[in-house]
């Protein structure tokens, strides 16, 4: 894990309520509340679960691009090309963070 990854996941983590764990295919997952605000593949990728309608002003505005594997879905991924692309990342996490929050924490049976 390079610089890139560390300050986004120095930053995501001190957010509260977010707890970070290994993500299935490689790279560090966040959550809030048991739902997952997105993750990271190390320095150079970032893929975040939103509804369709934000996903579509995502890209729309080039903020972010349909899913790597999945682009019919509401997932979007943002390639990290350097440094530079850090604060970008982070405010795509702020956000689903922000939307996370406001739901609350799911029903668990």
């Amino acid at each position: 894990m390079g610089d890139i990854a560390r300050a986004i996941i120095a930053e995501v983590m001190s957010w509260p309520g977010v707890t970070s764990h290994p993500h299935r295919f490689g790279g560090v997952e966040f959550t809030l509340n048991h739902r997952e605000i997105g993750h990271l593949h190390g320095d150079r990728l970032a893929d975040l679960p939103f509804p369709a309608r934000i996903r579509d002003e995502l890209i729309a505005s080039g903020r972010a691009r349909p899913h790597h594997v999945l682009p019919e879905s509401g997932w979007v991924s943002r390639w990290i090309r350097g440094p530079e692309d850090v604060a970008l990342v982070i405010a795509l996490f702020r956000l689903n963070y922000e939307r996370l929050a406001r739901i609350g924490k799911p029903h668990l049976q």
